[in-house]
């Protein structure tokens, strides 16, 4: 049986010492628990957050949006054009615009045309209105095709409209993910092409413009590459934007999970990085909103520690 007393005391002693409980892997001891206030606000700001919406369904945009900004969080991504207005209300940006599927993208010649119509379509749309990045795809490996070819098809697909996108002022952001993990339609995608992030940066560097980049999917990179905090040095030079999440699982940025997530925001301020970080991890605490405050607090980090 379980000594809640200690605990209790434990956590005490820690809180009139002075140590900072959340964030630091104290702060979440139990799935399920609000370790940080409802009226928690961001306090040091040097990670700009933002939050994929998909993950906290079915809450709507609009309540999800009032959380975010009680919060103080600057944006939101994965969420349907038609509530831009809403944000732009809110005083809250789009970090990201959606575009074609992961299932489908430029490794494909099959897909080009259709990729191509929609990722000019939101190319537009994003500077139409004020926002800045598009997100795009690989797509996954075509039977009895190379790996040179498909590296070659994707090269030939961007190259066809990362020209648009440096005219309208756009960067598009190529996601790498995770082949591996199979117990869950979006904890990983087997069969999907571009989940070696250094082949990633490969195919981005061949393209040769600054207005493709690499988004930096922590949760990915951790299970297909490993070496985060490296990697995010590496290749500072072609990062666009940045996911987050707990791995394995691809829950809360909490002490279930083995990413050390305040150091690897150092590691992103560290490289001079002023765009997003969106949280996209599904939470599995019963109170998704404690999970999300959980998750910015965490990553709300100073640049020395």
């Amino acid at each position: 049986m379980p000594n809640h007393g200690s605990e209790l005391t434990r956590r005490s002693l820690l809180a009139a010492s002075g140590i900072a409980l959340a964030g630091s892997g104290l702060a979440a001891t139990e799935r399920g628990a609000a370790p940080v206030p409802e009226d928690y606000q961001i306090e040091h700001g040097h990670i700009r957050h933002s939050v994929m919406g998909w993950c906290f369904r079915p809450m709507t945009t609009k309540d999800l949006a009032v959380h975010c900004k009680r919060m103080g969080m600057q944006a939101m991504e994965g969420i349907s054009p038609e509530h831009y207005p809403m944000l732009r209300e809110m005083g809250i940006t789009v970090s990201l615009v959606g575009s074609h599927s992961f299932k489908e993208g430029m490794c494909n010649l099959q897909q080009h045309d259709k990729c191509l119509k929609i990722l000019r379509e939101r190319i537009d749309l994003a500077a139409d209105a004020g926002y800045q990045r598009v997100i795009t795809f690989t797509g996954m490996r075509v039977p009895k095709t190379s790996h040179e070819q498909l590296t070659q098809n994707c090269i030939d697909g961007w190259k066809k409209i990362v020209g648009h996108a440096e005219k309208r002022g756009i960067t598009l952001c190529l996601e790498h993910l995770n082949s591996r993990d199979d117990s869950h339609p979006m904890k990983g995608h087997p069969g999907y092409f571009g989940d070696d992030v250094d082949h990633c940066v490969s195919m981005i560097k061949a393209v040769g413009s600054p207005n493709l980049k690499l988004l930096f999917d922590v949760y990915h990179v951790q299970i297909m590459n490993g070496d985060v905090i490296r990697r995010i040095g590496q290749y500072q030079e072609y990062i666009g934007h940045y996911h987050t999440a707990g791995n394995p699982g691809r829950g809360e940025l909490d002490e279930h999970q083995e990413i050390n997530y305040p150091a690897v925001m150092r590691a992103i301020l560290k490289t001079g990085y002023k765009g997003y970080v969106a949280h996209e991890f599904i939470p599995t605490w019963a109170d998704k909103m404690a999970a999300l405050r959980h998750g910015v607090q965490v990553c709300d980090v100073t640049p020395t520690g």
